[in-house]
Order: C-alpha cells, then structure tokens, then sequence
C-alpha cells in the first residue's frame, strides 16, 4: 500500500473516530444537565459555513471570514468562536485535505513531518485556548485577526520572496518548517487560520505554492480533531453553530473543488482583509470596553 493510501486511510479513520467521540460526548454531556434544546443548525450558520468553505477550497482561508460572520450576525459570543471554528469545521476539512492529497503532488516526508508538527501544536494550544476568560479571547483573536489581515495583504501586494519549484524540503529546512509548523497548530487554535501563513512558509523554503494545499489541509485535517477533543470536553464552543458549519461546508468544498476550480479572486482578498481588519478592531474595541466596565463597577 502507497504511503499516501495509508495517510488518507489514517486521516478518514480518525475522521471518523473524532465524530464518534464528539456524539456521545454531546449525548452524555446533555443527560447530565438535562439539555433537551434542539441543536438542529440554523439557516444563517449553514450559509455561512457553505461560503467560508467555498473561499476556503479555493485558497482564502474560512477561519478570519467566519469570526467576521459571526460577529456581524451576533451568532456565536465571542470567547466560545475558537472552539466553534475547531469544532465544527473538522468535516469539510478533512473532505478537502482527501482531495487535494489525492491530485497534488508533494514530497511525502515533508507534508507527514509538517502535519504532525501542526497537529502536537493544537494539541498544547488548545488547552490554553479552551480554558481563558472572555477578555483575553477576544484580546488574542483581535491581534490574531490583524496578523491574518497583514498576511493577505503582503500576499495580495506581492511581498516576499518568489515561487519556488520543489515539492519537499530536508535538513535545516525541514527543521524549520516543523518548528513554525507547530506554532501554527497552536495559533489555530485562537482562530488564526493555517493556510495563509503555511503558504508564505512554503515560499520561503523555496517550494512551488501549489505543494502548499495538500500540506495546509492535511495539517488541518489533523490538527482540528486533536485540538477540539480539549473544546468539546470542556464545553469551550457552541455547539449548534459547530453542527451548522459541519452541515454546511462539505458541498461547498466539492462544487469549489469540481466545479468551480479556480476564480479571479484578488477583489474579494481585498474586500477580506478590510472585513477581517473591521472585525479585529470591533473585538479589540469590546474587549477594552468590558475592561473599563470592571474596572467601574
């Protein structure tokens, strides 16, 4: 069996696995406070899943895009959006990271190498994560959220270095990568998504930019079901908007992925950024509000 075969088999499995955990944790946590609401999605959290996915397949990112969502709408209070984010998008994720596994070529030392870097990652982050108060969430997501912004802009002005032609890197290099790979497991955590700093990452190891989408998903892929384990058990989300965004993304990835494939998307990176600056600034701004109200009372 192809090393591949055996990654996709391993990340179905633990797909699944996490999806299992995930019911019956739910199921017992609900019995036990006598919990009968429905979580059944509602139609917002399920649109808001199928267009962050969209962008997200086509190389956007979905983690800046949704917090914006959920802020506009009022969907989700601000300190459980980190442990909505992990949660609920482990599925369309993992559909994803099997396609772009299966048709993209890259190095299979260096994507398992960064995979597992990311994934130990989230696995410390998320138990910081999971257990701070509101303020210092929303404190970290707003710089999280200028950080992802000031990303996209260097990407969408050309700054830094230019593609690269291989598919894996070796020594120092592969060193390095793991080392950020794993600070960036453990960011995602707070809601900064991978993708786009994983995809400046592998243009400064000199790698073709294309390499970078079967190694960002599959991180994600990974590292989302090890970090939100710590989110579910400690309740840190809200558990029907995460159902929603499972719901909603799956067919959002296939049609981007099939269907759509690509798109003149530069305008709508613009129009992501100032969202995403507007949002960061509104979370900082009521984070420095509750403060002075403390403060008073």
């Amino acid at each position: 069996m192809e090393p591949k075969t055996i990654l996709l088999a391993g990340m179905i499995l633990i797909g699944v696995m996490y999806l299992v955990f995930w019911y019956t944790t739910v199921q017992r946590q609900r019995a036990a406070a006598g919990d009968s609401a429905s979580v059944a999605p509602e139609p917002r959290t399920l649109g808001i899943s199928f267009i962050a996915n969209f962008f997200d397949t086509l190389g956007i990112g979905s983690y800046a895009t949704t917090t914006s969502m959920f802020r506009f709408w009022n969907v989700v209070r601000d300190e459980k959006i980190p442990g909505t984010l992990n949660v609920g998008y482990v599925l369309p994720t993992t559909v994803q990271a099997v396609i772009y596994i299966t048709i993209v070529e890259v190095e299979f030392l260096t994507m398992v190498a960064i995979i597992a870097a990311a994934a130990a990652g989230a696995w410390l982050g998320a138990g910081v994560v999971a257990s701070l108060p509101r303020r210092q969430v929303q404190i970290g997501m707003g710089f999280a959220l200028i950080g992802a912004a000031t990303l996209m802009l260097f990407s969408l002005t050309g700054i830094g270095p230019a593609p690269g032609v291989a598919l894996g890197v070796s020594g120092l290099k592969l060193g390095v990568a793991v080392v950020i790979s794993a600070f960036l497991g453990a960011l995602m955590m707070l809601g900064i998504g991978y993708y786009a700093p994983c995809l400046i990452m592998i243009s400064l190891l000199g790698m073709n930019p294309t390499a970078a989408f079967p190694i960002m998903m599959g991180a994600c892929a990974f590292l989302m079901p090890v970090g939100s384990l710590q989110f579910i058990r400690k309740q840190s989300y809200d558990l029907r908007a995460a159902v929603g965004l499972m719901v909603g993304g799956p067919l959002a990835v296939l049609i981007a992925a099939f269907i759509v494939k690509s798109l003149p998307l530069d305008y709508v990176r613009w129009g992501v950024v100032v969202v995403v600056l507007y949002t960061a600034v509104g979370m900082l701004t009521t984070a420095a509000k509750e403060r002075s109200l403390k403060t008073s009372a």
